[in-house]
């Protein structure tokens, strides 16, 4: 059984400053984690195209803009002016990234530098997602061919080397922007992190990712994982052996 996504990770300077913007903007109970991390979980957490949001300790600066970022979508420009005000009342900030001013989406910023939009109203692209419309990613075709076998999600945009998958279940997609990709300058703050059922055999699944295109990062696991991968374009993920709560 091919694992599914089970969390998008964030490194952070202040885990717990974090985990309350985002708790409080998405309306999203806090919980800590199994490894002195802390957890933001969707209200059905159970629903199989939900994941949650971990928090985890790092002291390595962010350099440069993420690779990965959230795009928050909005029922109406009320709706829009709305989240904006909120993420800004929890500690967020107007970020200018170049984009223009003719163009309908507000970019900000959390507490810990991470990127994030606020898309305008009737955007059609996010029309049959939630709040967390997109996972907007920095990414080449590969890497998305490579996610969308690696999830056993289809991909619902495949074009000019641009593409998305989402959850047959629906939800949140997941996108690549195609060419030029901004090369690496450390490890990304934002990761998946994969899981299996209980009852999986996780080195096989390991085995059939790196056949897809994955290669391994390094050789140390600890009780909850097995060693951390990179996806075709280098950005690390995790394979997560069991899930809790």
């Amino acid at each position: 059984m091919a694992s599914q996504l089970f969390a998008i990770c964030f490194n952070a300077s202040r885990p717990s400053d974090l985990a309350r913007f985002w708790s409080g903007l998405l309306g999203w109970d806090v919980f800590d984690g199994p490894n002195g991390d802390i957890e933001v979980l969707p209200p059905h957490p159970d629903d199989p195209a939900a994941f949650r949001i971990r928090f985890l300790p790092s002291q390595e600066p962010k350099t440069g803009r993420n690779r990965a970022h959230f795009d928050l979508t909005s029922a109406s420009a009320e709706d829009q002016r709305r989240t904006v005000a909120r993420a800004l009342d929890f500690g967020g900030r107007h970020i200018d990234v170049g984009q223009l001013p003719e163009e309908g989406h507000v970019v900000l910023a959390d507490p810990d530098g991470n990127e994030f939009c606020v898309i305008e109203a009737g955007n059609r692209f996010l029309a049959d997602t939630g709040f967390i419309g997109a996972l907007a990613c920095d990414g080449t075709q590969e890497v998305g061919y490579f996610w969308s076998a690696a999830l056993g999600w289809p991909l619902v945009w495949d074009q000019d080397q641009e593409t998305a998958i989402q959850s047959p279940d629906g939800g949140t997609k997941i996108t690549w922007g195609g060419p030029p990709v901004a090369p690496k300058t450390g490890p990304n703050r934002l990761r998946f992190e994969l899981a299996l059922p209980a009852d999986a055999d996780g080195d096989a699944e390991v085995d059939r990712l790196i056949a897809l295109g994955a290669t391994r990062a390094n050789s140390g696991a600890d009780e909850w994982s097995w060693p951390m991968l990179l996806d075709p374009d280098g950005n690390e993920f995790t394979l997560r052996r069991r899930a809790s709560r």
